[in-house]
């Protein structure tokens, strides 16, 4: 039987084929020993078995519970735990590079019960809750379907209910009330409700990033670059670190070289107090490192 999920551990930069670049790329730096947040990676075998027939393929259900067990004991906390919830991100990562083609899940395993959890372990309660909202309109969106407009219409018409120009004058009590807006709004356009269930929300993740490799936008990058339509996509399953906790977080995007002049001058994109989702899609205005030190990478990267 095909082995359908790498733990990082067991993989290296030679699998691209099988685990995409993202995913041959981390099990390559794991191996090398660098701080690399653990997680393991579902292989375009999986995929292409997906596609093929619109179900998970036999096993694959066992093997990534299995591998998440083995996450879930090295962090010390389960998936969506109560008290102090595990979170993951859910990432495509095809053999060729697709930026901004495909989906991205953040902050799976938060609910009802877990994002009070969160706020207690974390300290703030507003991190918790923006974290909230931003996993119910991103699953809300990427994996249920709903319009994504309608969700960015919802935050608009509550800032300006509260003279608010700027997400993170947002407090608490706001995102509380858009984390119900966005459930609501969810339920109204689907006829079900955003999913409790933090195992329902990893495997329906998952899916729809195997489902994002058939979308619109991804064809036509992959018609303009020649890349196969017959590769499919990885997917990498990462434990949350996490770019909005305050403002001594963020995200970036770092490179060996200068992208503007291809000097030999390592450089980064960085966006305090943003997630990597945003910083990757140029969503955020960025501040610019053009002597990055890479010894030294931000104190809480995405």
């Amino acid at each position: 039987m095909a082995q359908y999920v790498y733990e990082f551990a067991e993989g290296s930069r030679d699998m691209a084929d099988l685990l995409g670049g993202k995913g041959a790329n981390l099990a390559e730096m794991t191996r090398m020993g660098l701080p690399v947040p653990p997680g393991f990676t579902v292989t375009t075998e999986a995929c292409r078995a997906f596609l093929a027939t619109g179900a998970e393929p036999d096993g694959l259900a066992d093997e990534i519970a299995l591998r998440l067990g083995a996450l879930e004991r090295s962090a010390g906390r389960r998936l969506g735990q109560p008290d102090d919830p595990l979170l993951l991100s859910v990432r495509s990562g095809a053999r060729f590079s697709m930026p901004g083609m495909m989906e991205t899940i953040l902050d799976i395993g938060l609910s009802d019960d877990s994002v009070r959890g969160l706020a207690k372990a974390s300290g703030s309660e507003r991190f918790a809750w923006d974290s909230y909202r931003r996993l119910v309109q991103m699953f809300g969106s990427t994996v249920m379907g709903v319009d994504p407009a309608l969700f960015e219409a919802a935050l608009a018409r509550l800032k300006e209910s509260l003279h608010c120009t700027d997400d993170l004058r947002l407090e608490t009590p706001d995102l509380a009330r858009l984390v119900d807006t966005y459930k609501n709004l969810i339920a109204a356009e689907t006829g079900e409700d955003f999913p409790q269930d933090p195992t329902e929300q990893l495997h329906r993740s998952i899916r729809a990033v195997f489902e994002s490799w058939n979308g619109q936008r991804a064809r036509l990058y992959r018609q303009r670059e020649h890349i196969p339509d017959t590769l499919g996509t990885a997917v990498t399953v990462q434990r949350m670190v996490f770019g909005n906790l305050g403002r001594d977080s963020g995200s970036g995007v770092a490179f060996t070289r200068d992208p503007a002049t291809g000097r030999r001058v390592p450089t980064a994109t960085t966006c305090r107090t943003h997630r990597a989702r945003t910083s990757s899609r140029a969503s955020a205005t960025p501040s610019h490192w053009p002597t990055w030190n890479a010894s030294t990478p931000p104190r809480t990267p995405n």
